[in-house]
């Protein structure tokens, strides 16, 4: 069409009072002003009204670097750009041209935005899963599809055409882009960090890498941040569980066994929790396992004594439970014994023997059982000692004990018969029994070979009768008997009655003067040191 007629036919169109006017210029879409023809307000004309950008050809015109525009002027958006510039995440997509190609395109940039503050602030809080970058992945693919689809998709797409809003999305996503791509690399070089760490066992290098992460390390690569975070809790829990570990190590025997078994079960915890839960960490396990077995024994054999009890009444069957029962044949002896021995010099009988006896019950064959035999009978002796030194103890002077109504052995005594003279204890009638010769007395249980029960003095067999004349210018005879005493001897090594009867003690008769109560007809001998002797003789060296 040549200029007049153009010319003529806009001022036709100027005089024609039914023309339509342009409400948005910038939009290039023409509206009737006729509520009742399908009136366009705002951005886009409502459904039904007829636009003049609706012929390709209208908007695929222009062949400069500008943006397409319609047949009115407004700029459309190009499909290409608005994909690449909601590549960002940042909804600028939506924001290129100001054609009704993108209805509502202020909210739909709002709500890109806002939707990847709400990731940012998930992934930068820590603790979301490593599949959660697959949920990113979905969205970030949803809203550049949908950039490129509300602003025509390949309908619209032209090549070559655009490139101002091309460039613009280009300034916008390529930063973005290469912002992300860097955080990942140093996210990945942290990553290597933490994996040699583990591999090697350290949570001290685990810790140094992982410090040097920060929030965009997270928004980049959660995948990576969620396996640094898996390694900082195990790494936590495995510092627990060695603090918990020390404090078993560090309990003195004094305490009660209970402090030192809690805190193995709250280490030894901690320890399985870490390898079930935490996949790749066991190097980690074993480092902090291997520390402390590498501390045992520890000074206290008792105290190890007890550590190592309580490892061995744990099941096995987890790899943490099983390389600690390893150890327990190659230490429990030796702590054994030595706990034994500690027992054994504090008195502590009992506990001893049971220290020794389990050598016996858990290693039967080992080089140390034959020690550990002679401690089970050292502290059992010690223990009948103990028993028989109690029984022993008369409650009066003069008085026979409880052992001679109810005795018990002492295996540690020698045997009667063996090697004479055989010292013994005896009790009961002090006065009678004084003159028992001191080197047949025994000093104490532990060197005693008989214990002599003695009953009181009664007339034996008569020795010699003679007359005397008595004050009251009276005669008679007068008996001499020996002195009777009623014995029963038990052997200390078996607590067996060995004889029950009466030991008689001879001696002089008939001296020239006597003295006695009037009445008495019959009186003791007068015996010598040596005739007590010879009385208990046969009894001491049988």
């Amino acid at each position: 069409m040549d200029r007049p007629k153009q010319q003529a036919e806009s001022a036709a169109g100027k005089a024609d009072p039914g023309a339509t006017t342009h409400a948005q210029p910038a939009l290039g879409i023409a509206a009737d002003s006729s509520p009742a023809s399908g009136t366009a307000t705002g951005d886009c004309p409502a459904a039904g009204v007829a636009t003049h950008d609706a012929a390709p050809a209208d908007i695929d015109a222009p062949t400069d670097d500008t943006a397409r525009t319609s047949k009115h002027g407004g700029s459309v958006s190009d499909p290409l750009a608005a994909a690449v510039a909601n590549a960002s995440l940042l909804g600028i997509g939506y924001l290129l041209g100001t054609g009704c190609l993108l209805p509502g395109r202020r909210a739909l940039a709002a709500g890109a935005a806002l939707g990847t503050l709400v990731f940012v602030i998930v992934l930068a809080a820590g603790g979301a899963p490593g599949w959660f970058q697959f949920v990113v992945v979905l969205w970030w693919a949803a809203v550049v599809g949908d950039g490129w689809r509300r602003a025509g998709g390949r309908a619209r797409f032209r090549w070559g055409r655009a490139r101002k809003q091309r460039s613009v999305a280009l300034a916008v996503t390529v930063p973005v882009l290469v912002a992300v791509g860097l955080l990942r690399a140093d996210a990945a070089r942290i990553e290597s960090r933490t994996e040699d760490a583990r591999h090697a066992g350290s949570c001290v290098q685990a810790s140094t890498a992982q410090d040097e992460r920060w929030i965009g390390h997270r928004v980049a690569d959660v995948a990576a941040a969620a396996r640094g975070d898996d390694t900082v809790r195990a790494c936590r829990l495995l510092g627990d569980s060695a603090n918990a570990l020390d404090r078993a190590l560090r309990t003195p025997t004094a305490a009660p066994a209970d402090t030192t078994t809690a805190a193995l079960r709250s280490g030894f915890a901690g320890l399985a929790t870490v390898n079930a839960r935490f996949p790749g960490h066991e190097r980690m396990v074993d480092t902090a396992l291997d520390r402390f077995l590498n501390r045992l024994p520890t000074p206290d054999s008792c105290h190890t004594s007890v550590i190592l009890e309580w490892m061995a009444q744990q099941r096995t069957g987890s790899p943490v439970m099983d390389r600690a029962a390893a150890v327990l044949p190659q230490i429990a002896p030796a702590t054994l014994i030595g706990c034994g021995d500690a027992l054994m010099n504090a008195r502590d009988w009992t506990r001893a023997r049971d220290r020794y006896q389990q050598l016996l019950d858990r290693h039967p064959r080992h080089q140390l059982a034959p020690k550990a035999r002679e401690g089970v009978e050292r502290a059992t002796a010690a223990i009948e000692l103990d028993a028989v030194r109690k029984l022993l103890q008369p409650p009066s002077p003069g008085a026979q004990p409880a052992y001679c109504r109810t005795p018990k052995s002492y295996r540690g005594a020698a045997p009667y018969g063996s090697h004479p003279p055989h010292r013994a204890l005896l009790f009961g009638n002090d006065g009678d029994t004084a003159r028992f010769p001191a080197e047949w007395r025994a000093r104490d249980a532990a060197d005693a070979v008989l214990v002599i029960c003695a009953g009181p003095a009664v007339f034996g067999a008569p020795v010699q009768t003679c007359p005397y004349a008595f004050d009251d210018d009276t005669y008679g005879d007068m008996t001499f008997r020996q002195r009777a005493i009623p014995i029963r001897v038990f052997e200390m090594r078996t607590a067996r009655l060995v004889l029950d009867t009466a030991v008689e003690i001879g001696g002089a008769s008939c001296p020239d003067r006597i003295r006695v109560h009037t009445g008495d007809r019959e009186m003791y001998v007068d015996s010598a040191d040596s005739d007590v002797r010879a009385a208990f003789d046969r009894l001491i060296n049988p």
